[in-house]
């Protein structure tokens, strides 16, 4: 509402939302109304222009809150994957450390290709909407590179240029809104990445820039799936010359992969313990065929429980189980198959998914 004086509206007045930056209005940000003034109307024409400066000052920001509200929902319909991807079944759930945020500086995609499924973890420095920029990144590098390379390492190299472009980028936008005082944050900009390849018959191999290791449950066993030092996030220094993957244990029909970020790892209760994750996964590998969402529901319970409330990092969660079929076993001396096979024909339903 636009406040009036002697008969004058007030200038230079702002208004400072929660969506976005302060809103400023006055006779310096309309023409009309600084013509109006010079000359010298009557108060209740600089009223009735006040108000319908007022009016539309509201409906731009309504339709920044709009706009925000659609850009926040579709990149969360890109973050969530297909419940099946290729005899996979899929769980996953983000949540943000911003109050009202959906999305936040953890970002993860699966994907089915030629090389078959790939799928990425990471965690952007920060969070919360401010690093959202810098997930859309690394997420349109490994969206492309998963189809295009043939190896992990071409899409490591991919998706740490598509960084050194968004750093390039932020660099050279915050040198052009520089002013006194003002402290450079490109530099400090990094990513956490994990990349995965999971092959037909269960072959997995990983890259892993400075991402927690998942787990891999197992029968009723639940361990991490590698555990060699990873390389250096993304962003500071370059990645070395020889990208070494790492070959991991298979991934066999009934298994159960779990991918997260530290936003986990690192969630503390009132009296500073860390949440235990791996008694957790061990917990739920005891149950009978834990599907991904049971799982999903098994952590996300525990974790809200340790920490008494909503988490104060950014957090996110994949889960695949292999519902692929067991290979077929040789056939024994009479030409039939042993018992225990499963039927591999193009009408299975678990070989090709919905």
């Amino acid at each position: 509402m636009i406040r009036f004086k002697g008969g004058a509206p007030r200038t230079g007045r702002s208004r400072t939302s929660s969506w976005g930056p302060a809103v400023s209005w006055g006779p310096d940000h309309c023409p009309l109304l600084r013509r109006a003034l010079a000359r010298g109307l009557p108060p209740t024409v600089l009223g009735a222009l006040g108000t319908g400066l007022a009016l539309h000052v509201g409906r731009s920001l309504l339709r920044e809150v709009r706009r925000s509200r659609t850009i926040t929902r579709t990149a969360q319909r890109m973050l969530r994957p297909p419940p099946r991807v290729d005899g996979l079944t899929v769980a996953a759930v983000q949540l943000s450390a911003d109050r009202g945020a959906r999305i936040g500086g953890d970002l993860y995609e699966v994907v089915v290709t030629e090389y078959g499924v790939r799928a990425v973890i990471g965690d952007v420095r920060g969070h919360g909407l401010g690093a959202v920029p810098t997930v859309s990144a690394v997420l349109a590098g490994f969206r492309e590179a998963a189809h295009d390379e043939p190896d992990l390492a071409g899409v490591l190299r991919r998706l740490e240029r598509a960084m050194d472009r968004h750093l390039r980028e932020r660099a050279r936008a915050e040198r052009l809104s520089a002013g006194a005082g003002h402290v450079f944050r490109t530099a400090e900009e990094f990513v956490t990445v994990l990349l995965l390849e999971i092959l037909p018959d269960g072959e997995m191999r990983a890259l892993n820039c400075g991402h927690p290791w998942p787990h891999l449950l197992s029968g009723p066993r639940a361990e991490p799936l590698a555990r060699t030092d990873p390389l250096p996030p993304l962003g500071p220094f370059p990645l070395p010359a020889e990208l070494p993957v790492v070959p991991c244990d298979p991934l066999l029909p009934g298994d159960t992969l779990v991918l997260h970020t530290d936003g986990v790892e690192d969630a503390r209760d009132a009296d500073g313990r860390f949440f235990p994750l791996s008694e957790v996964l061990a917990s739920a590998s005891r149950e009978a065929a834990p599907t991904p969402q049971a799982v999903l529901r098994t952590i996300l319970t525990a974790l809200v429980h340790h920490t008494g409330g909503p988490p104060q990092d950014d957090v996110a969660l994949l889960i695949l189980r292999n519902e692929r079929p067991f290979p077929r076993a040789p056939s024994g001396p009479g030409g039939t198959a042993r018992s225990g096979t499963t039927d591999l024909s193009p009408t299975s339903p678990l070989q090709h998914p919905a």
